[in-house]
């Protein structure tokens, strides 16, 4: 059964959120949610989703996916292989700081809102957008199980 914490408002301010931070970064952001996690880490989780998604065919593999079991209170951000090249192991942290901040007042998509903005800031140094050349690989709507 596919369930849906999100409000349609908070769904489309996600989606806007998404939209925004792309316009600065050749990255792809998607965002994945489910109720629990099926695995018991939730990276893991997120890596299977990440390829059932099929995210790693962006062309500077330079995909990113935040992933959310909200019953379980779990989630994770990870990242295709173009991305882990280039940046420093803890490149994420502080956008998983920002996230767990929202999260464990029970406030989803004001952090996947934020964490999308502070992702595509962060993507935007290694990942710039170009005009002439970027074009949106991956869908920017929420994917739910």
């Amino acid at each position: 059964m596919k369930t849906n914490p999100f409000t349609p408002d908070e769904q489309q301010r996600i989606v806007n959120a998404i939209r925004q931070a792309e316009t600065t970064t050749s990255g792809e952001i998607r965002v994945h949610v489910e109720p629990h996690c099926s695995t018991p880490d939730p990276v893991q989780r997120a890596i299977d989703v990440f390829a059932q998604l099929g995210m790693h065919q962006t062309k500077q593999q330079n995909g990113v996916l935040f992933y959310l079991a909200h019953v379980d209170r779990k989630f994770a951000i990870v990242g295709d292989k173009g991305i882990d090249a280039k940046v420093s192991g803890n490149f994420w942290e502080s956008t998983k700081n920002l996230l767990r901040s929202y999260f464990s007042a029970g406030q989803y998509a004001e952090g996947l809102i934020r964490g999308i903005g502070q992702a595509g800031v962060q993507l935007q140094q290694y990942f710039p957008y170009d005009r002439a050349t970027d074009t949106n690989e991956l869908a920017d709507d929420i994917s739910f199980d």
